[in-house]
């Protein structure tokens, strides 16, 4: 965590909260990447990645030539690139390596599937339906239907991330269960599948109850993702979740499990 000082002088030089915040992350990942304690996976590693080159979404997009690199970076490194499914079923080897993409922004479809078609890479992509259905209702930049199915033509996994993005770490049983539930449903009724896979919006531990995780079962998905290794919630998968302040320290760290436990929201 950054020391209190370092607040005290953020709000003295009228740092807004965005930006302390971004600040505030870079701090904590790059410090644990030079202290951090290693923390090795047997069964490999799941990436999560938001946006390439769109600078609204803010700490969560890496530029198009860092991600590339990334994975070039990794090919080099002796890892290679599995579905985000083997890994969370236990069929994953230490040198495994899976990507998703949460929300679905465009540069998925621009920036993102180019290159991971150049490498031959399966990867997952986990959508928002409702912002699918109503292109006004959630942030600019997003993907629609039709740009959707022509990924998972293409080979993507879809996923489901909700109707609406919520935290359901405060929603009512019965709301949770129309956002898992309903979100699937979208998903079969426009592209033909029912996906067996949720990642979490937010997806840190208080952003999920018991309660939602029965929805989730009584649904049909087999597979919850979270982040956060080592604190995700009972009965998740948890991911690594990559920065736009990830350069080849931080990205290094992250491979060796060094933010396993941290959250990027605590």
């Amino acid at each position: 965590m950054i020391p209190g000082p370092v607040k005290s002088l953020a709000r003295t030089v009228g740092l807004t909260r965005p930006r302390f915040a971004a600040a505030r992350m870079a701090y904590e990942r790059t410090t644990l990447a030079v202290a951090g304690t290693r923390r090795e996976r047997p069964g490999g590693r799941i990436l999560c990645y938001h946006s390439l080159g769109q600078p609204e979404c803010g700490v969560n997009d890496v530029t198009p030539e860092r991600f590339r690199h990334q994975i070039e970076l990794a090919l080099r490194l002796g890892y290679r690139f599995v579905p985000a499914a083997a890994i969370a079923e236990g069929n994953g080897e230490p040198c495994d390596l899976a990507i998703t993409f949460d929300d679905g922004w465009r540069s998925v479809l621009d920036a993102a599937e180019p290159i991971l078609r150049d490498h031959g890479i399966p990867w997952t992509l986990f959508v928002v339906s409702g912002w699918l259905d109503r292109p006004g209702t959630g942030p600019r930049g997003i993907l629609g239907w039709r740009e959707v199915e022509a990924l998972a033509s293409a080979g993507a996994e879809i996923g489901s991330h909700s109707i609406t993005h919520p935290n359901f770490g405060g929603l009512s049983a019965e709301r949770a269960a129309e956002e898992l539930d309903g979100s699937r449903r979208a998903i079969a009724a426009r592209l033909g599948i029912r996906p067996d896979s949720f990642a979490i919006p937010l997806g840190q531990s208080a952003n999920w109850t018991p309660a939602a995780a029965r929805a989730a079962q009584q649904a049909g998905y087999r597979i919850v993702y979270a982040q956060a290794v080592e604190t995700r919630p009972l009965g998740t998968i948890g991911r690594s979740f990559v920065t736009h302040f990830d350069n080849d320290l931080v990205f290094g760290a992250l491979l060796n499990g060094v933010y396993d436990a941290w959250e990027e929201w605590t």
